[in-house]
């Protein structure tokens, strides 16, 4: 049976998967089974082949109070998965594609996702407290006794739209660097190595990479 054969066994219906669960603010990570529900109109379901934590998910998950404060919640959101099956008015994907999915969605129709000059939608800019931006606060994630599980940030989102898009982002835009240049950077961490890549993608003669470990330099 092929891949996209076995997604379609479980197309419309609730999956069981593992996830890691923080149940209260300052809490160790649990892992538990969770039922995920099947996507509703423009929204894909997405199996998961591998995530990370970065330094804001666990800061969120000491949080214990404020608009964006919600437990029990699943974190890490840098990741990248397949799709494994498509809710209706969804175009561009199909069953088995390989996927990153991004931190911030568009709706397509208002002016900001129609801009060639940003990608900020003006329709969900001010959600942050959503699990789903089109449906308000409904979840997809339920645990073994059917209490919803909350997701960090509405999605699995990944580095390429977190720490890499920061560090060109401030290379190619903030700083603007200019060819020829030469270029400092301070913490050679995913942002760092991202900063580089922007230099170096601008056209910098000289990239000099400073940090306190020396582990860093042989990346």
């Amino acid at each position: 049976m092929d891949k996209t054969s076995s997604f379609s066994s479980h197309e419309g219906k609730p999956i069981r998967c593992k996830a890691a669960i923080c149940r209260k603010a300052g809490e160790a990570l649990v892992i538990e089974e969770i039922h995920v529900y099947p996507p509703q109109a423009y929204e894909v379901r997405i199996k998961i082949i591998c995530t990370t934590l970065c330094h804001t998910d666990l800061a969120f998950s000491k949080y214990n109070s404020g608009p964006v404060v919600r437990f029990p919640r699943i974190l890490g959101h840098e990741a990248v998965g397949v799709v494994e099956s498509i809710g209706e008015h969804v175009d561009g994907f199909k069953q088995g594609d390989v996927v990153l999915p991004v931190f911030h969605p568009h709706c397509e129709e208002c002016r900001d996702c129609k801009s060639s000059k940003g990608n900020w939608c003006t329709r969900f800019a001010e959600d942050i407290v959503s699990n789903t931006r089109r449906y308000g606060m409904a979840s997809r994630f339920k645990d073994s006794m059917g209490e919803d599980i909350h997701h960090f940030f509405f999605v699995s989102t990944v580095l390429l739209s977190c720490g890499v898009s920061t560090g060109i982002g401030a290379a190619w835009k903030t700083a603007d660097i200019e060819e020829g240049s030469t270029v400092a950077v301070f913490g050679l961490g995913a942002v760092g190595l991202a900063v580089g890549e922007g230099a170096r993608l601008r056209g910098a003669a000289q990239i000099i990479g400073i940090d306190i470990n020396p582990d860093k330099f042989a990346l």
